[in-house]
């Protein structure tokens, strides 16, 4: 039984993913814009750089991390049984693979046999996903309750209609690629199994942790002056890396971010009665022991998302840890106001994530093109970040009809 006190929810947590999701539909809509800041970008493979965009998805994986002891005790305080809060994971996860890949395999864009356009389907896609993951009002009547079930039907019949007839321009077929969606949920499912029978026993989740970014450093390419080789050296393919595939923990980099989360927000939350001074310097701190760790490992490795190396583990880590302090510190100091503005992309994450796929589906069904000058350096970074906001005022008004994506 844990031991932590998970009963005040903890507003730091929102605001991290509040702002993460800003960033995210901002730096996502780079692909219409031209001349975008290279600092700004995703850095190539085998580029020694991480840009903002690198920062982003391992930053949300941390903040999934810090919401899963949350949520997880929630409902063992409720008294629900072990293998339902399982069984809750395991739906949760599902909903994500199921979303992350209708998302990715649309990336393609459709082949010129399918008798629809991109746009409907991505009209089609997210309906389907609301129709099915909607937060429907709770304790409905008899004739509601089963309004909802077909709904939920429906968007399932949907689904099935566009994977049937799914073809991508060079005539591949629906299949199996989970994206970005798709990765947050298989790390999501380890790291809450692993919650779930552990609980807040820290003596068992930093082992844990330890062993991820052990794998990470094991399986990740040296610098090239340090000979560009990995440090376990295993012909392939073996029992090893069959394992790590089995389990989806690939070089260990994801689950280190969401475990990493975890242990941070049982920290914060263990040690929230200290004093306000002591617990920003204990933030800085933390962040900054992150930092050297990252500096250090960059001597022996690159930093690169793509290749989900350790310095760009630690210094990520580092990242989300600072900008979490500086956000609670600004929200202790009532200096957190402005904030409000995006919040609803902290507590309808799911709906901010999916509402652009409308606005592109829209242009595409339209026709409407930016004017040149909106796609250009510096106005077209301006309207992407104005795209972000609009977004985020989508899924307040959203919410306002009982639209919300609830898995």
């Amino acid at each position: 039984m844990g031991t932590t006190d998970f009963t005040q929810r903890n507003t730091g947590i929102d605001l991290l993913r509040a702002l993460t999701m800003l960033v995210m539909l901002f730096v996502n809509d780079f692909w219409k814009i031209h001349d975008v800041p290279t600092w700004l970008e995703h850095a190539g493979f085998g580029q020694d750089f991480m840009g903002l965009a690198d920062v982003v998805f391992p930053c949300f994986l941390f903040v999934v991390g810090m919401s899963i002891p949350f949520a997880i005790e929630a409902r063992f305080r409720k008294g629900v049984p072990g293998e339902n809060i399982v069984g809750h994971i395991f739906s949760r996860t599902l909903a994500l693979l199921v979303m992350g890949v209708f998302i990715t395999n649309s990336e393609a864009r459709l082949s010129e046999d399918v008798p629809y356009s991109i746009g409907i389907y991505w009209i089609l896609m997210v309906t389907a996903f609301f129709l099915i993951w909607n937060q429907y009002p709770p304790n409905p009547g008899k004739i509601r309750k089963k309004l909802y079930v077909l709904f939920q039907w429906l968007g399932a019949g949907i689904l099935l209609f566009l994977a049937i007839t799914f073809r991508d321009p060079k005539g591949g077929v629906f299949s199996a690629q989970w994206g970005i969606l798709g990765a947050i949920g298989w790390t999501y499912l380890l790291c809450a199994l692993i919650y779930v029978f552990t609980r807040d026993n820290l003596k068992y989740l930093i082992p844990v942790w330890m062993a991820f970014v052990v794998v990470c450093m094991l399986n990740t390419p040296l610098k090239e002056g340090w000979g560009k080789e990995t440090l376990l050296q295993l012909p392939f393919p073996n029992f090893y890396h069959q394992i790590l595939y089995t389990l989806h923990i690939g070089n260990g980099a994801l689950p280190a971010f969401t475990m990493g989360g975890v242990i941070f927000s049982l920290l914060t939350t263990r040690y929230g009665h200290i004093k306000k001074h002591k617990k920003a310097l204990l933030t800085i701190v933390a962040a900054g022991v992150f930092g050297l760790a990252g500096f250090t490992a960059h001597r022996f490795w690159i930093v690169s998302k793509l290749s989900a190396t350790p310095p760009w583990i630690f210094y990520v880590t580092g990242i989300a840890i600072a900008v979490y302090g500086l956000l609670t510190w600004l929200n202790e100091q009532d200096l957190a106001g402005w904030l409000r503005l995006i919040s609803p992309a902290g507590t309808a994450t799911l709906t901010c994530y999916l509402l652009p796929y409308v606005s592109y589906a829209l242009a595409d069904l339209t026709g409407i093109v930016l004017p040149d000058w909106l796609t250009h350096h510096p106005w077209g970074l301006v309207n992407s970040f104005c795209f972000a906001l609009v977004i985020i005022l989508a899924t307040w008004l959203a919410g306002k009809l009982r639209l919300k994506i609830k898995i």
